[in-house]
C-alpha cells in the first residue's frame, strides 16, 4: 500500500510557523515573526512558503476560468447560466457560438433550459456578475454523459500536477472527462458502468484530497474496484 501522509487541519489564528525565514502564502497572515492561519483548512508547507488549503469553498468566478454550467433561462438575446457561483452568469448571442446568430432568433434552438454547457469566463464585474463565451472549438454543449459536482476547492487535486490525476482517471476508467473550475465534472464513457466507475474514483479523490501520494493510491484503488 502506498505510504500516505495526512496534512494537519488548522483553525484561524493558529500559529503555523515562527521566524522571518518563513513566507505567508494563501490562507495565512504574518503577526510579527509568526505565520498564522486565516481560515479553516489543511496546513501545507513547500520550502519556506506556508499556506492553508481551505476545506470548503464557494466558487468565485475569475476571468479565464473554464466552467460547466446549466442553462436556467433563455431570453431574446442571451442565456442565463448557473455556474454554482453566488450569481448566475450571462452568455450573450455574440459569444455563444462560432456561427452567427440573428437578433430575434429562437435561442432555444441552440441551448435550452436544462442543457449543460462548457464555457469560459471572459469578465467578472465588481458585483460578481460574470459573462461567458463559447466561440472557441473546445467549448460546447454537453449532450450525453453524466454531470457530477465536487467541492471547487478540490478541483486542482482531481486534475493533479501537470494533469497526472485526470490522465490516470481517464485511462483507468476508459472515459472522457471535462473538469470545470467551478466544481462540475462531465463524464462520458462507452458504458454506464465506466461512467459510474469514474464517478466513484473522482469522489474518492475529493474525499482523500488531504492525503499525499494520492495518484498511486488511486490507481491501486481502481484496480481493486475492477476485480
Amino acid at each position: 500500500m502506498t505510504d500516505e501522509k495526512k496534512r494537519e487541519v488548522v483553525i484561524p489564528g493558529e500559529v503555523l510557523a515562527k521566524g522571518m525565514e518563513f513566507l505567508p502564502g494563501y490562507g495565512t497572515h504574518r503577526v510579527e515573526e509568526e505565520i498564522r492561519a486565516s481560515l479553516l483548512g489543511l496546513k501545507d508547507m513547500k520550502g519556506s512558503v506556508v499556506k492553508v488549503i481551505p476545506l470548503k469553498g464557494t466558487y468565485i468566478p475569475k476571468r479565464g476560468d473554464k466552467v460547466i454550467g446549466e442553462v436556467v433561462e433563455v431570453s431574446h438575446n442571451s442565456w442565463s447560466i448557473d455556474i454554482k457561483a453566488p450569481l448566475n452568469a450571462n452568455l450573450g448571442i455574440a459569444d455563444a457560438t462560432r456561427s452567427y446568430i440573428e437578433n430575434g432568433e429562437d435561442l432555444s434552438r441552440y441551448y435550452r433550459v436544462g442543457d449543460y454547457v462548457y464555457a469560459e469566463v471572459i469578465s467578472v464585474g465588481k458585483d460578481g456578475f460574470s459573462r461567458l463565451r463559447m466561440k472557441d472549438r473546445m467549448f460546447k454543449r454537453l449532450d450525453v454523459g453524466m454531470i457530477i459536482e465536487i467541492n471547487p476547492v478540490k478541483v486542482p487535486r482531481v486534475i493533479g500536477k501537470r494533469g497526472s490525476m485526470v490522465k490516470l482517471l481517464k485511462d483507468e476508467t476508459s472515459t472522457s472527462l471535462i473538469i470545470g473550475q467551478n466544481g462540475l465534472v462531465w463524464i462520458k464513457g462507452d458504458t454506464r458502468q465506466s461512467e459510474l466507475l469514474a464517478k466513484k474514483a473522482i469522489k474518492y479523490v475529493e474525499e482523500k484530497a488531504h492525503l499525499t501520494g494520492l495518484t498511486d493510491a488511486m490507481q491501486e484503488k481502481i484496480g481493486e474496484w475492477k476485480k
